[in-house]
């Protein structure tokens, strides 16, 4: 007796991303659902039930992560938490949760784990003899400012520590929820220490719904950067991902809008799908948007030389080709068209302080 078929494509679950859990690529067994004879397979994948978000304590005993990456701009960073409950369906980060013993599908955005000491972690970080200040990127590989930060302001509790110590930080978010720390992001722009970034993949409601499930909207992303512009905080807009034939149509009305509310620098890249992504990616097309599916693939390939991901350094973020050198060009354009400042504002490192607390030393007198 041969089994039911499995349904072509899972049906959507509500409020997430992707579609499914693909297997972790570090683990030898997998499993996979089938139907037992009781014909309950096919109702579920029709109409699956609310997935709940799990927070995990993260005991990592460490909080600023180092790379060398010679095309990412920056050495170091902080992220609070790991995973992200946006379901951004294109996010490079997916992966990573692997890493952990979870799958970078579902798992990712709803077991989500978090470092409760992280500020503290920081401090001790920052003391160490012999630390160089230099500009620290928060939300580099999840975002800070996710759901849960409502509750758990381990981000708030960062951005306190760069205050105390009077450290450079470069934030980057897709979420209005930054708003809420306005008072210590006009501290650290009064110091010249701070710089926000806002992506903004698409103006579509719609298609952000699809794609970021629970990221703040694109009017309400717009709406952020114009109140951080208001209080002279420096913001950019990233353009970020451009997916070609989904969404790099809007590349120049996503700068425009941007720059009418208050952005003066942009940047841009290219979708990447590392590892599991590639899965992932093709299955939420497949989903949400059947008709173009073939296309988008066919142009991702254009761009990454064949295949659906190039990791080479210098070209995993641009891409290479036609397509890419146009999209290239297009950018180029409208940023002079809209007066995005050709390099982003340096961050003052010259104001860091190793030991805030500490009294400074008084000058001793001599008596005659």
């Amino acid at each position: 007796m041969s089994e039911p078929p499995h349904p072509a494509t899972p049906a959507p679950l509500r409020g997430r991303g992707a579609t499914h859990n693909p297997p972790v690529r570090f683990e030898a067994q997998h499993t996979d659902a089938f139907d037992d004879g009781w014909g309950t397979f096919d109702a579920l994948a029709a109409a699956p039930p609310p997935l709940a978000t799990t927070l995990i304590r993260d005991a990592s005993r460490s909080a600023i992560s180092w790379n060398d990456s010679p095309d990412l701009g920056f050495d170091r960073a902080v992220n609070p938490y790991r995973g992200c409950e946006h379901g951004c369906v294109y996010c490079f980060a997916r992966p990573s949760h692997a890493y952990l013993g979870f799958s970078p599908g579902l798992d990712f955005e709803s077991k989500i784990t978090f470092k409760p000491d992280i500020a503290r972690l920081l401090a001790r970080e920052l003391q160490r003899p012999g630390y160089v200040a230099r500009p620290i990127v928060l939300g580099s590989n999840t975002d800070p400012y996710q759901p849960v930060e409502r509750r758990l302001q381990l981000t708030r509790a960062i951005l306190e520590v760069m205050a105390r110590f009077s450290h450079p930080v470069a934030i980057v978010s897709k979420s209005a929820a930054m708003l809420r720390d306005l008072d210590l992001l006009q501290a650290l722009a009064e110091k010249r220490l701070v710089r926000v970034h806002l992506s903004i993949t698409t103006l579509d409601p719609k298609l952000a719904r699809a794609m970021e499930p629970r990221a703040a909207s694109p009017a309400r992303r717009l709406q952020a950067l114009a109140a951080l512009a208001r209080e002279g905080i420096p913001v950019g807009v990233l353009a970020a991902p451009m997916i070609p034939g989904l969404n790099d149509a809007e590349l120049e009305r996503i700068l425009a809008a941007a720059a009418a509310a208050g952005a003066g620098h942009a940047g841009y890249v290219l979708l990447r799908l590392p590892h599991e992504l590639r899965e992932l990616f093709e299955a939420w097309l497949a989903t949400h948007r059947p008709e173009r599916a073939r296309h988008v693939l066919s142009l991702i390939r254009e761009t990454r030389a064949g295949k659906l991901n190039e990791a080479a350094f210098h070209r995993r973020f641009r891409g290479g080709g036609f397509y890419a050198d146009l999209l290239a060009q297009r950018f180029a354009t409208a940023s002079r068209k809209y007066g995005f400042a050709p390099r982003r504002a340096e961050l003052d490192c010259s104001r860091f302080s190793p030991h805030p607390d500490r009294a400074p030393a008084r000058q001793l007198m001599l008596a005659f």
